[in-house]
This record gives structure tokens, sequence and C-alpha cells, in this order.
């Protein structure tokens, strides 16, 4: 199951944009936006976000 990041949590910072290996993140309106088709479910932009607004479905 891809990431998915909670909205409320998610501050823009763009640490998992620039950290994802399949490039499926990207900012939309400054919040985190993960692609399902291309998020290979590595979960580095898990134990990377500084704020904790990601997680595995």
């Amino acid at each position: 199951m891809p990431a998915v990041v909670n909205k409320e949590k998610c501050t823009g910072c763009a640490t998992c944009v620039d950290i994802c290996p399949s490039a499926a993140i990207e900012l939309v309106d400054d919040k985190a936006v993960i692609s399902v088709d291309d998020c290979v479910d590595c979960e580095t932009c898990v134990d990377e976000c500084p704020e904790s607004a990601i997680h595995m479905e």
C-alpha cells in the first residue's frame, strides 16, 4: 500500500520530495501529495518526515 500524508500535520517542508527515490511525491498547495502509481512502498518518506505526517496505509 502506498504512503499517505496527513494534511493537517504536513508543513510543506519538502523533505519527502527531496528524498523519495521514485519521485512519487510533489508539493501541491504547500502540502505533500504522493502518487499511488509511482510510490514503491519503500517507507523512506515515513522515516524522514520531520513532522511524522506520512504513514503507510
